[in-house]
């Protein structure tokens, strides 16, 4: 079992990353009602401002997180400005405007940024490596899964225990009651939208020293994202939390231990959990 402790850690740490990016999609979706194909593009967006942003000060850290968050959150307000003029006519055409634009974007980026990997320059002190059950692990890996529980935690409190959380569920619930207590719905859209984005931008930021940013992330991340929630069910933050989980752990161990199949293993363990979804299996066997 000490074999497995450092990629079990790795696994939670990539599956909590991944529930927040997950989680900007699938409460711009559940929430929002706006299936957002850009959202990978965002997360990416985010990555690369905070690369840029960075000069390897505390300062310069906690500089490139909130560029990067406000980044996502811009990109956000585009998108419900975008997608406003598309509500109740279906989600094929979110999904091909919001299509577009993650091409037109990911395009920008690569104009922009270049290019090649990039990854943020980090203080000193998160760049060295502690002692985790008798291994070495670096520091930033641990501060990245500690960012991530807090956030995650911070989410969950946000949309159910406070009155902005308990409006976000009203106006998903009944539109016409929220509006007629004088909050307009599409104000309520557009917020959600916005903080979906900040996710992204903040899920761009967390990942980039341990995951790096490329022309590539933006579609690796979107289909993990799309992985997350369809088995941890649209519109479900708790759900999307336990699927990522599952999908970081089943990512990390499966590198670990079955390498020649390991790029079969996720595909083969979503397919799993929708077939078992399909044949009506009790509640607490669902993710």
């Amino acid at each position: 079992m000490d074999a497995y402790l450092i990629p079990a850690v790795d696994g939670v740490a990539y599956g909590l990353l991944l529930a927040i990016a997950a989680a900007g999609l699938t409460v711009a979706f559940g929430a929002g009602g706006v299936l957002n194909l850009a959202h990978g593009t965002l997360i990416a967006a985010g990555g690369y401002v905070a690369a840029a942003t960075s000069s390897g000060t505390w300062t310069g850290l906690v500089l490139a997180v909130l560029a990067a968050t406000v980044a996502g959150a811009a990109g956000g307000g585009v998108l419900a400005a975008a997608t406003a003029a598309l509500r109740g006519r279906g989600h094929l055409d979110q999904a091909l405007l919001t299509f577009g634009l993650a091409l037109a974007g990911g395009d920008l980026l690569t104009t922009v940024y270049g290019p090649d990997t990039l990854r943020p320059r980090l203080p000193a002190v998160l760049q060295a490596t502690v002692t985790v059950g008798g291994h070495r692990y670096p520091v930033d890996r641990l501060a990245v899964l500690g960012i991530a529980v807090v956030v995650c935690a911070a989410g969950y409190v946000l949309l159910h225990r406070t009155r902005a959380g308990r409006l976000v569920r009203a106006t998903v619930d009944d539109r016409a009651m929220v509006a007629g207590i004088g909050v307009n719905p599409r104000l309520v859209d557009a917020s959600v939208l916005v903080t979906a984005g900040a996710l992204a931008g903040l899920a761009g930021a967390l990942s980039t020293p341990i995951l790096g940013v490329g022309p590539g992330t933006a579609d690796t991340v979107l289909l993990l994202s799309l992985i997350v929630v369809v088995c941890g069910r649209l519109g479900s933050v708790p759900g999307a939390v336990a699927a990522a989980l599952a999908v970081g752990v089943v990512q990390t161990l499966g590198v670990t231990t079955f390498p020649t199949v390991a790029p079969y293993l996720l595909a083969g363990a979503m397919a799993a959990v929708l077939l078992a979804r399909r044949t009506g299996l009790p509640a607490q066997a669902r993710p």
